[in-house]
């Protein structure tokens, strides 16, 4: 299992110095995000499915969670990788660059390093859930599984419906309230929270352990990161810098994270 983590953990560093070449090559950052979200699965599937002991039977929450994992990083995966490749860059890192200035070329490759650990951490909490020794599969398993799909389905509706919204040339300056936007100033971050949830729950399933409860933090450091942190911070602050008041009424009335109805506008 050392050898494993050790070798997972250099992929990981390996994967992100590449996505900081291609990143300087392009001059798109979307391609780090790329990088960080196929990595993420690779590394979580890898350390599900690597045989420790021996070539022995891949177990039903092996593969559920393999499964899951992996439609989670195609999805968001190719999702990102289509930005990607139509040059829309990631405003976060634009900012980086402007407040680094020119320590942003050993700053940003130092930055990376820090993902690559994010993405070998959150590999580690994909492990706790499919290498849970409880046998066979169980109601908190099916809830987790449930949960899973939700988290899948609800952020693909999410970045539909935000994508459809931008393509329209006359929501130009405007803001995005269709469907899930009207409930959640972020609801692709709440969806994307979601499923580390899932694993938290496939980790407990039948074996309340000091290991299985770990997996716990797996969401709790994801909320930390993205509601309190690089996700939703820098991404308001460029809506308030861009749409002012407007985004300030949207504030007002619409929840900041979790999908809620939306109150009523100011008088």
């Amino acid at each position: 299992m050392a050898l494993l983590l050790f070798v997972t953990l250099l992929c990981c560093s390996l994967l992100m110095l590449i996505a900081w070449r291609v990143q300087q090559a392009s001059g798109n950052s979307t391609w780090i995000d790329v990088a960080w979200t196929f990595g993420t699965g690779a590394a979580g599937i890898g350390l599900v499915l690597w045989p420790l002991h021996g070539y022995g039977p891949i177990t039903g929450r092996q593969t559920v969670v393999s499964v899951l994992a992996a439609i989670w990083a195609l999805r968001l995966g190719i999702h990102l990788l289509r930005r990607a490749l139509k040059g829309r860059d990631d405003p976060r890192y634009a900012k980086l660059k402007d407040s680094w200035g020119e320590s942003y070329v050993w700053k940003m490759p130092a930055f990376l390093q820090i993902q690559a650990v994010s993405v070998f951490i959150l590999g580690l909490f994909i492990l706790l859930a499919g290498r849970n020794p409880a046998p066979g599969l169980n109601p908190l398993d099916i809830l987790a599984t449930l949960v899973a799909v939700c988290s899948i389905a609800g952020e693909a509706i999410a970045d539909r419906e935000v994508a459809r919204f931008a393509a329209d040339p006359a929501n130009k300056g405007r803001i995005c309230e269709t469907g899930l936007w009207g409930w959640s100033r972020h609801p692709n971050y709440f969806f994307e929270w979601l499923i580390w949830v899932a694993y938290a729950l496939f980790a407990i399933s039948g074996f309340a352990s000091a290991w299985g409860l770990l997996a716990w933090a797996g969401p709790i450091v994801m909320y930390l990161v993205l509601v309190h942190a690089s996700g939703i911070p820098p991404t308001e602050a460029h809506m308030l810098q861009s749409r002012g008041d407007a985004f300030r009424d949207y504030q007002h009335r619409v929840s900041k994270f979790v999908p809620l109805p939306p109150r009523k506008p100011r008088p």
